[in-house]
Order: C-alpha cells, then sequence, then structure tokens
C-alpha cells in the first residue's frame, strides 16, 4: 500500500518596505509538493531513491536531478543530518509550482520549506516547527521568507549569528552564477560531514494583520537575481538612514494589525532608505511608482513597496484593488522600448502556512 503526502507552501513577500531581512508576508499562491512513497518495495543501494517531476508553470529549467534539485536536495539534506543517506523508501515527486521564479515572491525559500517537510515526513522524523526552520536558516540564511512560509501570517525575525560552515547547501539565492555551476558538478558526490544544525538559530513573532488588507501583486515579466539585488546594497549605512526605517518598522509593526487600517500612518510607515533606492536601477518604472501614488491620489491603497528583492510590487489595499493595479501597471506600460509586460495577482494574507496532509491508497 503506498503513502501520499501533500505539501503546500505559501508564497511569502518580505521586507515589507522598512522591514529589511526582518517581515515577511504569508500569501495566497502557492507550491505543492504530491509525494508518493512505496514503503514495501526495496530501495536501491546506488541511488537517492526518489525521482522528481514538474507539472504546470514556473517549471521551466528546473533540475530532475534530486542531488541538484533544490526541494529533494534540501530534502536529502536533512535526512542525511539524521543519520539517512537516502530516502528510506523508493518516493515519487510531482512538484506544481504557481509562484513565478526570480520574481521577489520567495520561491527559493517555499522550496526549501517544501524540502524540510518533505524530509520529515518520508524519514519519520517528528521534527518540530522549530527544528524545521532551524534546518531552512542553515539552508535559506535569510528568516524573513522562511517564516513566513513556515507558519503564515505577518511575521518578524531574526537569526542568530551561527558558524554555517561546513557542507551544508548554499541557497540559490546566494550564490554567484559560478558558484551555482560548481555546487552543481559536485552534487552528485556523497557528502560524509554534513553538517547539523544548532538548536534554535532563529526565533520569529506572528504579529497581527487586519483581515481587510489584501496583496495587490504587480509581476514583471523578467527575473531578477536576488544575489544580483544583494550586490546593489552598499557596504554601510548613514545614520540617520538607519534610524529612518527602525522608526518607520516600530510603527509598521502595529498599524497593520489595526481592525481599521489607517491609510497614512501605514504608507508612510512603508517607506525605505536601505534597500529599495538602491535598486531603483533594477527595474524599470519603480521611482515613478514609489513617489506617484500614495493614499490621497489612489483610493483603497495603504502602502507600496518592493516584494522581497523584486521586481514584483506588492500594494497592500483595502479597496480599489483593480485600479491601484491599472495604475502601477500603466507605469511600467510606458517604459521605453515597448513598455514592460506585467502580471497582476489580488492575494490574501493567509494566516496558515505550510501544511503536510497524510493519505493511503
Amino acid at each position: 500500500m503506498g503513502i501520499n503526502y501533500a505539501i503546500n507552501v505559501p508564497a511569502t513577500s518580505a521586507n515589507i518596505g522598512p522591514g529589511f531581512d526582518v517581515m515577511g508576508l504569508s500569501l495566497s499562491l502557492y507550491l505543492t509538493v504530491n509525494a508518493c512513497i512505496e514503503p514495501d518495495a526495496q530501495p536501491s543501494p546506488s541511488t537517492s531513491n526518489i525521482t522528481i517531476s514538474y507539472e504546470g508553470e514556473n517549471s521551466s529549467g528546473l533540475s530532475l536531478d534530486p542531488r541538484a534539485n533544490l526541494i529533494t536536495r534540501t530534502a536529502l539534506y536533512v535526512l542525511e543530518c539524521n543519520g539517512l543517506k537516502q530516502f528510506p523508501h523508493p518516493t515519487t515527486v510531482c512538484v506544481n509550482n504557481r509562484i513565478p521564479l526570480g520574481r521577489g515572491l520567495g520561491s527559493s525559500g517555499a522550496a526549501v520549506v517544501a524540502g524540510v517537510i518533505l524530509a520529515d515526513a518520508v524519514g519519520s522524523l517528528g521534527l518540530t516547527q522549530q527544528r524545521m526552520l532551524d534546518y531552512c536558516l542553515m539552508i535559506e540564511h535569510h528568516p524573513d521568507n522562511v517564516a513566513a512560509a513556515l507558519v503564515g501570517g505577518f511575521v518578524a525575525s531574526y537569526l542568530i549569528d551561527v558558524d554555517r560552515s561546513g557542507n551544508v547547501p548554499a541557497s540559490e539565492a546566494d550564490e554567484t552564477e559560478v558558484l551555482r555551476r560548481e555546487r552543481e558538478q559536485k552534487a552528485a558526490a556523497a557528502d560524509e560531514n554534513v553538517k547539523l544544525p544548532p538548536e534554535n538559530i532563529g526565533h520569529f513573532l506572528r504579529l497581527g494583520c487586519s483581515p481587510k488588507i489584501k496583496a495587490v501583486t504587480i509581476i514583471p515579466q523578467f527575473e531578477l537575481a536576488t544575489s544580483k539585488a544583494r550586490a546593489a546594497l552598499p557596504g554601510s549605512y548613514k545614520t540617520h538612514d538607519v534610524v529612518f526605517n527602525l522608526q518607520r518598522l516600530a510603527v509598521l509593526t502595529t498599524a497593520l494589525g489595526r481592525d481599521t487600517p489607517d491609510p497614512w500612518l501605514i504608507y508612510r510607515a512603508m517607506e525605505d532608505k536601505v534597500h529599495q533606492p538602491y535598486r531603483m536601477h533594477l527595474i524599470p518604472g519603480l521611482p515613478e511608482i514609489l513617489k506617484t501614488f500614495n493614499p490621497d491620489n489612489t483610493p483603497g491603497l495603504l502602502g507600496i513597496c518592493l516584494s522581497g528583492a523584486g521586481p514584483t510590487i506588492l500594494a497592500l489595499a483595502v479597496d480599489n484593488f483593480d485600479q491601484i493595479a491599472a495604475k502601477i501597471r500603466s507605469v511600467f506600460d510606458r517604459q521605453p522600448n515597448g513598455g514592460v509586460a506585467t502580471e497582476y495577482k489580488l492575494l490574501d494574507i493567509v494566516s496558515e502556512g505550510s501544511t503536510c496532509e497524510k493519505t493511503s491508497n
């Protein structure tokens, strides 16, 4: 009798203006992993015991090599940390990823979370949510996306500074192209010294978010590598810019949770001087979008920012969602050389994080 696991991991939007590498929102767009395990079948002595396939969009170019694909590579890392060199039973995995790749909606974070949950399920590891987060953070290195994807809702998080040296899979978001190729060349090699994560290396707090708020996401049809967006940031900041962000972040953590959101309070609290100003040149139209639209000239709008590293634009709103989206998209349409094609998705901020359901057939 086969055992099936259905894993659902939500997309996320990180930073939320001033909360660089701190804040995350869980959104109603999902990565789904369906795993079928044959517990009575004999495991192969020479393979990882897993095959992977993709369906739907957002799957082009993703590796089907279990030790290179981010989901299964993460799962194998977690299993190896727990004394299992491969999947304990032959497993077939089918992935349906609705989260656009390289758009600032947490696609790599969702893959890491899915991989940790997959390993926990097939290996019967009994990991707590906190321990899952430890594994995620050893791989992804930034807590904002993975914490929100794992637990759901509006989340603040931080990472304790630990030594991550050793044979731990690197985040694809942090890698240069050269390092990525080197990693893939070495991916098939057995890892004899896999590094077990320290305990409690990351902490999170779920914050309040009014159910009236929805996420208007405008997704440009080009990818922006997180490594490129991070390379645009300065090596140091002026004190007044850091204070500017801290002031707004302190207000934002409470303002979004009020039953009746205050548009101008939230709008000002979502301003940023730490990452968005340095990424303006990477996203055509971004300066105009951040400067032009506000609660007075765009009814229903609460605040507007880059989603993660971009290029997706996140507009939090309580009304007139389609009109807000049309205004933002018009800026992209007016860009030189025929404009920038975009897609519009109206998403809920979901309180439930990742789930895993087990069935038998």
